[in-house]
């Protein structure tokens, strides 16, 4: 029970690191001895200490002989800090408690038979399931080089996001917006399709008032590059950088206008005269890119639905019904013509978000996986002009 206690602790710590260590994982670490906890911290931003060297600094001379509580297995390898493994040897710790391993490669229990071979006890597993839900992210991302995609909507009673004429401002209230500004806080980057930013004209930022936040990666996919160069997600001043994701036949010249505002263009190939979702993942992935949020149209939620990219959907139900007609749907056709392959969600949760209701799920993959299996095209990776 102790342990439990104690690992609860440390997962608490690692928390706080939420939306701000990517690539690398949120990590908390506490140092318990004689039943008090004399040290702990949590991994606050890539290239900086790593938990487990917070929580020893803190704990000090006192972490002789004391035991280790950890999220993830130490690192025993030298990438952008030194090796935790050798920190905590030289700590003369006796004991280790280790929730899950390393998924990276280059650890991957390595760390733990280090810490084993110099004599300290190893115990492993300790609220595993907690610690793996904790850094879905990354663990998508380390095994796949792929960001974990999670497909978002605001929608109607029926399935509608916007009306016969293109409105689509406000269909939730003022809490689920918020709530999607907040999902925004902790992902690394946002998708949309070029008609959202003709339509909507969005910022694309993170917005909560009085909160710490920071703007993701704004993704744009525009085949023939109509963004308006006064579009808000150009023109505003967020520290942000803005990709859009165009056809090679562009004009040069137009290319150069995005790039004297700041905007890197990248010529992609085509995937059924669009823009190949399964390219700009690869893309994404080599950007360390971790987690991605497509809020999209009906026909860029299709898409990506159609080639099993999205991991997670997102829908926020608001009391309203629209109708058919011209009306918009919320996702485009996905060629469906038996039950048995409708697109499945599995680990639902429900919620209630001021007059709104918050549906989440995982997407269920063919192979019954939550975790996708990416075909090797040959990897036909993007120019950036």
């Amino acid at each position: 029970m102790e342990d439990l206690a104690y690992m609860a602790e440390a997962l608490g710590q690692a928390m706080m690191g939420r939306g701000r260590t990517s690539p690398n994982p949120m990590v908390g670490a506490v140092v318990v001895k004689d039943g008090a906890v004399i040290g702990k911290g949590y991994h606050q931003k890539a290239g900086t200490p790593h938990a487990e060297i917070h929580a020893l600094n803190e704990a000090g001379m006192g972490a002789q002989g004391s035991t280790l509580y950890v999220t993830l297995e130490p690192c025993c390898h030298r990438g952008r800090t030194l090796p935790c493994v050798d920190f905590i040897i030289r700590s003369k710790i006796a004991r280790v408690v280790v929730a899950m391993k390393d998924p990276n490669p280059l650890v991957n229990g390595k760390g733990i038979r280090t810490l084993r071979e110099a004599g300290i006890r190893v115990d492993l597993g300790v609220m595993e399931n907690e610690a793996r839900s904790l850094n879905e992210f990354f663990i998508k991302y380390i095994t796949t080089k792929r960001p974990f995609v999670i497909l978002k909507a605001a929608v109607t009673l029926d399935g509608r996001i916007a009306t016969q004429t293109g409105e689509s401002q406000w269909i939730t209230g003022e809490a689920a917006r918020e709530r999607v500004h907040e999902i925004r806080n902790n992902v690394d980057a946002l998708l949309v399709g070029v008609n959202t930013i003709l339509t909507d004209n969005p910022r694309l930022t993170t917005r909560l008032p009085g909160k710490a936040t920071q703007d993701p990666i704004r993704i744009i996919l525009d085949t023939h590059l109509r963004t308006p160069l006064d579009a808000r997600v150009i023109a505003n001043d967020s520290p942000s950088k803005t990709y859009i994701f165009a056809d090679g036949d562009v004009a040069k010249e137009r290319i150069r206008a995005y790039q004297e505002r700041g905007v890197t263009v990248m010529v992609a190939r085509k995937h059924y005269h669009r823009i190949d979702f399964t390219q700009v993942l690869e893309d994404l992935g080599r950007m360390e890119v971790t987690s991605l949020l497509i809020e999209g149209g009906s026909e860029v939620h299709a898409s990506a639905l159609k080639l099993g990219v999205v991991d997670r959907v997102i829908f926020f139900v608001a009391p309203k019904i629209m109708g058919g007609g011209a009306s918009k749907e919320a996702i485009g056709s996905l060629g469906v013509d038996r039950i048995k392959d409708l697109v499945r969600l599995t680990n639902i949760h429900v919620e209630q978000v001021g007059d709104d209701v918050m549906i989440q799920g995982d997407v269920v993959k063919p192979d019954g996986l939550k975790t996708p299996v990416y075909a090797d095209k040959g990897s036909m990776q993007s120019r950036t002009v």
